[in-house]
């Protein structure tokens, strides 16, 4: 494996490269990685659905989200939280603040239109209905849990998110095989979803989707009613906006300039 040192100076080619590419080759990769995080959600919300005791199906769901991060990083893709790791080469001066940000904006849109898309899918499939309805069950409360964050609650949690994802990111690249990259990503992310931390690109997904599946046949044949506090606004303003925020101190101020200050020197 590489050494933290050596993960160092290997995170400044990879910033190097990802601030390089095309605005348009950048919303693509950003697409599939919204799509590869919503589809790890899926998956984190379905297997929930299917456990009777809470605290069983957290543990569940946290053991089959980080899918979604191994699909992001060994198959391509280009995913905003791990992308704040590029504040690494810009605090080196191997890269430029407009260069990143550049990268950041076309991610983060391509993040959002990939995990949209999968919303829209999912609430099509009729999938919602599983286990007589639970999935949507899970689904809308999910969602309005999220909704219902304060903003310096919802800064505070995802600080902690992307500092434990960008911790996984960085973990993958000190490996040198597949197995490797995988087994030193999942136990971080495993560990941000089971405290219930807030990633942005996964409320991308969450949130819309509980919005979509509250209309859905089985929830509302199951005559529960769906939290006023779940809203488009309340998803924009009190969810993904300070969530983003301390996604970006986590993985860029914390991560990122610690790691810059101990292993490398600014140029």
């Amino acid at each position: 494996m590489f050494t933290p040192a050596e993960v160092a100076n290997n995170v400044i080619g990879i910033g190097k490269t990802k601030t390089s590419m095309s605005s348009v080759k950048l919303l693509f990769l950003g697409v599939l990685a919204g799509m590869f995080i919503s589809l790890g959600a899926v998956g984190a919300n379905t297997v929930s659905a299917f456990m009777e005791s809470a605290g069983a199906a957290k543990l569940a769901g946290a053991c089959v989200f980080p899918a979604g991060l191994a699909m992001v990083l060994i198959a391509g893709s280009e995913l905003f939280t791990g992308n704040c790791l590029i504040a690494v080469p810009v605090l080196t001066g191997d890269v430029k603040v407009s260069q990143m940000l550049r990268n950041w904006l076309f991610v983060y849109i391509g993040n959002f239109i990939g995990a949209m898309l999968v919303a829209v899918i999912m609430a099509g499939t009729g999938l919602f209905s599983l286990n007589g309805g639970a999935a949507a069950a899970v689904t809308v409360s999910t969602a309005a849990a999220k909704c219902s964050l304060t903003f310096g609650g919802a800064i505070l949690r995802g600080i902690l998110c992307n500092f434990l994802v960008c911790i996984a990111v960085w973990m993958s690249f000190a490996a040198k095989t597949v197995s490797g990259k995988i087994i030193g990503l999942f136990f971080p992310i495993m560990l941000f979803v089971l405290c219930g931390f807030e990633h942005s690109v996964a409320n991308m997904y969450y949130i819309p989707a509980g919005l979509f599946a509250r209309y859905s046949a089985a929830f509302v044949s199951s005559g529960a009613e769906a939290p006023a506090v779940l809203t488009w606004g309340n998803f924009f303003l009190k969810n993904l906006i300070p969530v983003t925020i301390g996604n970006i101190i986590g993985g860029s101020v914390i991560v990122g300039g610690i790691y810059r200050g101990v292993y490398l020197k600014k140029k």
